[in-house]
């Protein structure tokens, strides 16, 4: 058998990709060809185990779950008991369990055709020629020279276009399958299917959407900053990416880095701040890019291991500073829950993660501010989080409403096809971007582009974990050793509450509208901070 933490993410990649030398992994190394074919292995071999455990009468479940011995796996049967009504038989949780390799063809495909078989040439720099692909294409939209944005996005989005048949189909493939679990299990829609593991109710998500269109203005408006403060006569679609205020240049040790973030994350306590900076200068974080390395970061939690972080820290990119802020957030989330918790119920969900990580880079982002006297750098974190915030909040809302919309089409009877999808999406972008901004027509294939959109009613959980999380580092900031305690309460209770209620024990209430207010005031305030900087 193989070994996996509670999301059974990290040891199904490790075995795959052999960052780990043991027995297993040797002896699953020659046929496991990817995490998916290890994950259906187990679902298949497993897929007995909960209707088994629905099968027993509530009568004899209730008895059980006074018995000492299931202490460790009450929360844990709670939660799975609650899924009675969705849970089929023995033999059809089979079949479907078999069909889990299967059902990941459209995203699959959807990679391979886009991270290998699409050909996106160079661009020509003032810096020379440079290769363009899905990594290097979001650097070079923050490129300073106009002409490279102009040429990257249509040379980009145009090799999308060549291939939008196949890209629909993909997509539409993706949702019928949703569409098909979702009726096959008794639900009343994909969206109720999807937030039912985490018992979010649905006006989380409509409440999410209603208060970014009301603060849609305040978007326009910071979009006629950015179009005043680069000097452009209107401003286009590839003009939104690139930094107002070009990067300060910096140069951050490692070790300067962690000594930094500690200082910033102060607020939370002694305990905090010790053990993070512990792991960070000691054995949890793989620093620097090295060859044959995958890109970006990461922090992988196990229950009775460290936190991992990957890191690719670079000491003159002051987001590293960040980033590294960010992934010690998870690794603490982890830390803290995995020594407050029984295995069974110490994985926390996706909608939590996202808070423990965006809360602390506001608290680097303000003790920066507090303690620079270059106002340049000032001016640059200012233009940076109210770029983040709109990556975060906006741009994630507007994914959610793209694909709640494109699954109540096929839901209500109207397919999906090119046109539709596109027509659909180039909606949104006016709304978003408002009128006076320029959206060619082949800015809608970014609807085709994300590859997010495979995994259904994800992408919303990045905006409501950064509204709580600017909502709960205000507290934390503003407060004293209450609203600390509190949120460490949340990072210590795990997976033995559901993401709302545990939120709730911080101190901000999800199912209320007024996080999302709350996080546009702050948006507010830094719209006005910028055109106070640059007019």
């Amino acid at each position: 058998h193989a070994r996996f933490d509670a999301r059974g993410k990290w040891y199904r990649y490790s075995i795959c990709n052999r960052r780990i030398r043991s027995p297993i992994a040797e002896r699953f190394s020659w046929h496991v060809r990817t995490p998916l074919d290890v994950e259906a292995m187990r679902a298949a071999a497993t897929s007995f185990i909960v209707p088994e455990i629905q099968s027993i009468s509530d009568e004899k479940v209730k008895k059980f779950l006074k018995t000492p011995v299931l202490e460790p796996y009450r929360v844990w049967l709670r939660k799975l008991l609650r899924f009675k009504p969705h849970v089929l038989s023995p033999q059809e949780e089979k079949l479907l369990a078999m069909q889990a390799e299967a059902k990941q063809t459209p995203e699959q495909a959807f990679s391979a055709l886009t991270n290998v078989d699409f050909d996106f040439g160079t661009i020509k720099t003032p810096e020379g020629e440079r290769p363009l692909s899905q990594s290097t294409y979001g650097s070079l939209m923050q490129h300073r020279s106009r002409e490279v944005r102009e040429t990257t996005y249509r040379t980009f989005f145009g090799e999308f276009e060549q291939h939008k048949h196949t890209l629909a189909s993909l997509y539409a493939g993706s949702v019928q399958q949703d569409i098909y679990e979702m009726r096959v299990r008794n639900y009343s829609s994909t969206r109720a299917m999807a937030l039912f593991p985490d018992a979010v109710p649905e006006e989380v998500y409509d409440n999410l959407i209603r208060v970014v269109h009301d603060n849609l203005p305040l978007l326009h408006r910071y979009y006629e900053l950015r179009r005043r403060a680069l000097g452009l006569d209107r401003l286009a679609h590839w003009d939104v990416y690139v930094p107002l205020v070009a990067e300060v240049e910096t140069h951050t040790p490692y070790e300067e880095a962690v000594d930094t973030v500690t200082a910033a994350l102060a607020p939370l306590g002694e305990e905090y701040c010790s053990t993070l900076k512990s792991g960070l200068l000691g054995d949890w974080v793989d620093r620097y890019e090295n060859k044959g390395k995958r890109s970006g970061a990461f922090s992988a939690g196990s229950y009775d291991g460290y936190p991992y972080i990957l890191m690719n820290y670079k000491e003159d990119v002051l987001r590293d500073v960040f980033t590294l802020a960010h992934e010690g957030g998870h690794s603490m989330h982890s830390w803290y829950s995995a020594r407050n918790n029984p295995f069974p119920h110490y994985d926390y969900t996706i909608f939590e993660a996202e808070v423990a990580s965006t809360f602390n880079e506001q608290l680097l982002a303000d003790y920066l501010l507090k303690n620079s006297e270059d106002e340049r750098m000032k001016s640059y974190l200012y233009g940076k989080l109210a770029d983040d915030f709109i990556a975060t909040l906006f741009r994630q809302t507007m994914f959610a409403e793209f694909e709640h919309t494109a699954h109540r089409m096929v839901e209500e009877g109207t397919p999906l096809t090119v046109d539709s999808i596109r027509s659909t999406y180039a909606d949104l972008l006016r709304t978003f971007f408002g009128d006076k901004t320029e959206l060619p027509e082949v800015s809608s294939m970014e609807g085709l582009r994300i590859p997010h959109f495979y995994r259904a009613y994800y992408v919303y959980k990045y905006a409501t974990g950064l509204a709580a999380s600017i909502a709960l580092s205000r507290k934390v900031l503003q407060g004293g050793k209450e609203e600390r305690d509190r949120y460490l309460s949340f990072l210590k209770s795990g997976g033995s509450r559901y993401p709302i209620e545990s939120l709730q024990t911080a101190g901000v209430d999800m199912k209320s509208p007024e996080p999302i207010r709350e996080a546009m005031q702050y948006f507010q305030s830094l719209v006005e901070e910028l055109e106070r900087r640059l007019g």
